[in-house]
């Protein structure tokens, strides 16, 4: 703690506006409800190793095979994160150098695929990720890109209509994976599309990865070839990424991701995954997975209670999706006013949505965070009670002031990890 100590009063030395901003961040993290599902909070450990020595050390290559001296050190600790993701995912081979998960996805279409070829994934404005072959990502311009969607009805992934696109358009590569669809993946049943096709199965988890290794999610590995991840959300740790992969793709992963695509990884970061996946190895984060998906149904079932349409009728996961249309708000409004009374989620288009992305119908939640803070289904109660209050009322001054200090209570009673904030 006293090196933590140290390195802040450097920072606020060295540069006092930008110290001064961290501390703003660091209070707002603390005393708001951040619902945002892709969002969370990482441990002190995780955060002690981000801010390490690590950041100084340039390390081209992979270990043992290293384009610096001076690895020594370097080396052992990738590979033991290597073998701590192998062990927690059950898989054969681990590359934990992607600096995100646009460029991971990216490496895997580079490894497997050349320019041209069919990407089929899921559809940006049906849940999916731009990655995933939306139009405006080098995903739809470097590649031929089909997207699959969710029933009109009931906004779920319709298999049969993804084995029927799959049929017509023979991808070379079939992607899952989602940034705003609340229910589970049937990976078994796009593992047999796949292979009815021929095509690879890429299984992006970037959103539910630690809810996979704890047993509350269906597991992808038995079906896809290829499966990558960012570590920074369920999984709680720093903003970096995973590409895990039968040997068979080992060889042509690694050399997708370096030298073809990155530099020299951010050694920091890649320790910093090793402290979250080993922390993601105990029970007690597998309790947190399994409380983050009763925390979202607890909060589902009340805003259900209380009006509110939710997308698909609820969640199997830690996400919900809202459309806020029947409350007479749209959804950037909504958000807006949401984050004046101390709530922060995202505004976020619905499946076949009339209106504009920047101004879309729904909003985005999720219990990641909350979760990670100790809060129950009792907490998550009295959040759909604000939340029904303020969206009753977006304009609402004196209302959103209230909430906001009854918000910042609550936040008092369930410290945030890795955060101290004194009064002051």
């Amino acid at each position: 703690m006293l090196e933590v100590e140290q390195a802040k009063l450097a920072l606020e030395q060295t540069d006092p506006e930008i110290f001064r901003l961290i501390k703003e961040e660091e209070r707002y993290q603390f005393e708001t409800v951040r619902l945002i599902p892709s969002e969370n909070y990482a441990s002190a450990a995780v955060m002690q190793a981000t801010g390490s020595v690590l950041t100084n050390k340039y390390s081209e290559g992979y270990p043992g095979k290293r384009y610096y001296e001076g690895q020594r050190y370097i080396d052992q600790i990738e590979t033991l994160v290597q073998e701590r993701a192998k062990a927690l995912f059950g898989v054969e081979h681990a590359n934990v150098q992607p600096y995100s998960g646009s460029p991971a996805n990216m490496a895997v279409y580079y490894a497997l695929l050349e320019p041209g070829e069919t990407i089929m994934g899921m559809s940006l404005p049906h849940g999916g990720h731009l990655t995933h072959g939306w139009n405006v990502n080098f995903s739809a311009r470097f590649y031929r890109a089909v997207q699959y969607t969710v029933h009109p009805e009931t906004h779920r992934i319709d298999y049969d209509q993804v084995r029927e696109l799959a049929r017509k358009e023979r991808p070379k590569i079939i992607v899952s994976g989602a940034t705003a669809y609340p229910r589970e993946f049937d990976f078994k049943t796009l593992g047999e599309i796949a292979r009815e096709v021929e095509a690879y199965f890429l299984a992006d988890i970037s959103h539910i990865a630690g809810l996979v290794v704890a047993g509350v999610h269906p597991h992808p590995v038995p079906h896809a070839g290829v499966v990558t991840t960012t570590i920074h959300k369920t999984l709680r740790g720093p903003r970096g990424a995973m590409i895990l992969c039968r040997q068979e793709h080992a060889d042509a992963i690694d050399r997708a991701v370096f030298p073809a695509l990155q530099g020299g990884p951010h050694n920091h970061t890649t320790a910093a995954i090793g402290v979250a996946l080993r922390e993601a190895a105990t029970e007690e984060f597998r309790e947190y997975a399994r409380q983050v998906v009763r925390n979202a149904k607890a909060l589902a079932g009340e805003l259900l209670e209380r009006g509110f349409r939710l997308i698909s009728g609820g969640t199997d996961n830690h996400l919900i999706l809202i459309d806020l249309t029947n409350k007479g708000i749209f959804g950037k409004k909504g958000a807006q006013a949401l984050d004046r009374a101390g709530i922060v989620c995202n505004y976020n288009p619905i499946p076949y949505d009339p209106r504009k992305p920047f101004s879309p119908s729904g909003i985005r939640i999720g219990t990641p965070a909350v979760t990670s803070r100790g809060m129950g289904e009792a907490e998550m109660r009295q959040i759909a009670a604000w939340m029904d209050q303020v969206i009753a009322a977006p304009e609402d001054a004196e209302l959103a002031v209230r909430v906001r200090g009854e918000v910042r209570e609550l936040c008092r009673a369930f410290p945030a990890p890795g955060i101290t904030v004194t009064d002051g």
